[in-house]
């Protein structure tokens, strides 16, 4: 399923992109580091599973994480690009209660272990309508393909909650180049909707090496969830970043 959604995306912004090779520039961009968990509050069933933390209640462990990200900007303002970001946690503790968790029940006490996968595959297209000096300004529209999974285990027992499904997402980009080779970007994607909510955003300072090729590092936020009666789930994710763009 999952080298599927990649393919299709991967072929979608191919056949997306001009035509000629000198109209544009293609980019490559890959991003690695550490993530550490905020919050992360968890009820399966939505309406009738038992709430808990998996980060408070039970400890979640720092996890190293990647991104990749390649892209096409033509006319120095359209940018289409697909970013592939898979993301697993692992947990382990004991709750002094009952734990209801989607199909099982797992008595009080009981050691416990937990997975948390929240993979995302994400098509995006953005309009740069300031490009102005030092200053670069964006907007676009992000389809975010949602690859989650959250998993309980312990006392003999085991208990996985899948979701894949599509999330629509308005990705902005703002760049400040306060130096010859230095600059600032703030980028991401989000959205609000009575069912949830969904932010990703990356602050980074960047380095112009040569004209090819950038280096930043900064801090990334994760944060979002549901609440809906199938799921509750609220996480917020803090990344130290590191990462470079290539282009070519």
């Amino acid at each position: 399923m999952r080298k599927n959604l990649i393919f299709i995306m991967l072929a979608a912004s191919c056949l997306l992109v001009p035509a000629r090779p000198s109209f544009g520039q293609w980019f490559l961009e890959a991003e690695n580091g550490a993530v550490v968990s905020g919050y992360n509050d968890i009820q399966i069933p939505g309406d009738t599973g038992t709430r808990f933390s998996l980060s408070e209640e039970l400890k979640t462990d720092p996890a190293y994480f990647f991104r990749l990200r390649l892209g096409y900007q033509w006319k120095s303002r359209h940018t289409i690009s697909v970013l592939v970001a898979p993301l697993k946690l692992k947990a382990a503790g004991s709750l002094d209660r009952p734990l209801f968790f989607f199909e099982e029940l797992f008595p009080a006490g009981a050691q416990l272990r937990g997975s948390y996968k929240f993979n995302s595959y994400r098509l995006t297209y953005r309009y740069d309508f300031i490009r102005k000096g030092r200053w670069q300004v964006g907007v676009g529209l992000t389809a975010k393909i949602r690859d989650a999974a959250i998993k309980i285990e312990g006392g003999g027992l085991s208990s996985t909650k899948t979701n894949v499904g599509f999330v629509p997402l308005i990705n902005l980009r703002l760049f400040w180049q306060f130096h010859d080779r230095w600059g600032l970007l703030l980028e991401g994607d989000g959205a609000v909707a009575k069912q949830g909510r969904a932010e990703d955003f990356l602050l980074a300072l960047q380095w112009k090496v040569r004209d090819n090729l950038s280096l930043r590092l900064g801090y990334r936020i994760l944060e979002g969830g549901a609440d809906v009666p199938e799921v509750y789930n609220f996480s917020l994710l803090h990344y130290l970043s590191a990462g470079l763009t290539f282009t070519f």
